[in-house]
């Protein structure tokens, strides 16, 4: 059966949002159907609104959803959801399961990978479908309201403490304490790590120190930074924008790695002697792999370890994209779905 989705889309470039309809094809057999509950207001979603993406117009953005599932297809019937549960989707909607990625258990490296806001409709709307395995049941002891933000900003920040085996006897450097940063300041502190906040704002201080870092340290006044070389092992970047990055490498510890989550959208100067000598690396991932969000959503239920957000009704979504476009969001949007029946 054809069904209507209400949705809030982009009809031209860089304009607001409004009110839009669509059809929601049929149910596959591997897929779910989810009706949306909360769906996260990300920097993402801007990019994609803003033309960065090259997208065409509607757009129907969000990726950090959560829900219950209304729905399974006939092969979905079988991998342990039920009509009902809660559940979450983030930035991945469908992985081939053949490729070598997939087979290795990296589906989200998946070569034939499909997203659920580039070239589909994603979760500013009121229903949604993905594959089986990207519907992933939210735990007991987190707030499914609250925890659209922990299916990208979180997964994204705990995924390099997973990858790269973090120790919690590791330091742990965190560039950017806003939306990913204040995530991934509460897991690596959660981790056991020794955890250095870098921040330009001095109004966050006390919060941060709150969300369990060790030190703070300014990310601007880099006379700061002389006494921190060598330190780190691991440095988590969440901004976009350009740093010392020279001076940035000099604070890794022998066989330490910066590691990128955010986005900066200049080159990176690295001298390779900078990282030959120590045997640094410099990486980057997205989002994380399948079993990664079972074992971030766990050890955050485990932790309490929560996004700090603050709810617009989805009718207000202009609103809700002003409000974080002009920085002051503190520190993640979630929109709560009010479509009229």
């Amino acid at each position: 059966m054809i069904k209507k989705v209400n949705a809030w889309a982009q009809m031209e470039p860089k304009g607001k949002l409004v009110p839009y309809t669509y059809e929601l094809s049929p149910l596959t057999a591997e897929e779910v159907e989810v009706e949306i509950d909360n769906c996260g207001l990300c920097h993402t979603d801007l990019s994609a609104l803003n033309g960065d993406f090259g997208l065409p117009n509607p757009i129907v953005a969000g990726h950090e959803i959560t829900g219950r599932i209304v729905a399974l297809g006939d092969v979905a019937k079988n991998k342990g959801l039920a009509i009902g549960q809660t559940v979450g989707i983030g930035w991945n909607k469908e992985s081939c399961g053949h490729c070598d990625p997939c087979l290795s258990g990296d589906p989200h490296l998946c070569v034939n990978l499909k997203t659920v806001i580039l070239g589909n409709h994603g979760g500013f709307a009121s229903r949604i479908k993905a594959h089986w395995l990207w519907i992933i049941p939210v735990p007991d002891g987190i707030d499914a309201a609250d925890a659209g933000p922990l299916f990208c900003a979180g997964i994204t920040v705990f995924y390099p403490l997973l990858e790269y085996g973090v120790k919690p006897t590791d330091k742990v450097g965190v560039f950017g304490i806003g939306g990913l940063g204040h995530l991934a300041v509460q897991f690596a502190h959660a981790w056991g790590s020794e955890v250095t906040a870098f921040s330009s704002s001095a109004a966050k201080h006390a919060e941060t120190m709150k969300l369990g870092a060790d030190h703070i340290v300014s990310s601007r006044d880099t006379s700061d930074w002389e006494s921190l070389k060598g330190k780190f092992d691991l440095i988590i970047i969440t901004v976009s924008v350009k740093l010392e990055w020279d001076r940035i490498i000099a604070m890794l510890a022998p066989k330490g790695r910066l590691h990128f989550v955010g986005i900066p959208y200049e080159a990176i100067p690295v001298s390779v002697l900078s990282l030959l000598i120590p045997q640094n690396s410099v990486s980057a991932s997205p989002a994380g792999s399948r079993i990664a969000f079972n074992k971030m959503l766990s050890f955050a239920a485990r932790h309490k370890i929560r996004a700090m957000v603050e709810h617009f009704p989805m009718s207000k979504i202009n609103d809700a994209i002003e409000h974080l476009e002009s920085g002051k969001a503190n520190y993640r949007v979630v929109l709560d779905a009010d479509f009229k029946s």
